[in-house]
């Protein structure tokens, strides 16, 4: 008779197993849905790794990592040139008010304020906290991009 539980057990916590990792899945797709259904012509791509790519006529790329043990989620986007047009700063700060939940005005002036800092003073690698959130800049020749974060502290 003992021998007779012991798969139904393992059974049982597979099936938990199984559904605890769709569960994290699916709040991530639904947070990219949420984005894409908010900020005009934003369109949801494929799921890879714990990343779901967005896209949008003004961003080259954007991609929304979900959590993982280091940061609550992050938010990703490259612009083609050296100077991101209005459009792709307007686009980047409003999925990074909806994911971190704070106004569209704080983080449209923290990827404001890290774009401009980079130059040939600072260099073109730049990171930098804007109301709790952690603003990494980069530049090359042809791409600028911007990475948005939280730390999971806070």
């Amino acid at each position: 008779m003992k021998r007779q539980h012991v798969p139904a057990v393992i059974a049982a916590a597979v099936a938990m197993a199984m559904t605890a990792t769709t569960a994290r899945a699916d709040r991530c797709d639904d947070l990219a849905a949420q984005v894409a259904n908010q900020i005009g012509g934003m369109k949801v791509g494929r799921v890879v790794a714990n990343t779901v790519a967005l896209s949008h006529p003004a961003v080259r790329t954007m991609h929304l990592g979900c959590r993982s043990r280091t940061v609550t989620n992050q938010i990703e986007a490259s612009a083609e040139g050296k100077r991101p047009s209005a459009a792709f700063y307007d686009a980047t700060a409003g999925a990074a008010a909806l994911v971190f939940t704070i106004p569209k005005k704080d983080t449209l002036s923290g990827i404001i304020r890290c774009v401009k800092r980079i130059g040939l003073l600072r260099g073109h690698d730049i990171k930098t906290r804007y109301r709790r959130l952690n603003i990494h800049c980069t530049r090359s020749k042809t791409v600028t991009t911007v990475t948005i974060s939280r730390n999971s502290d806070e």
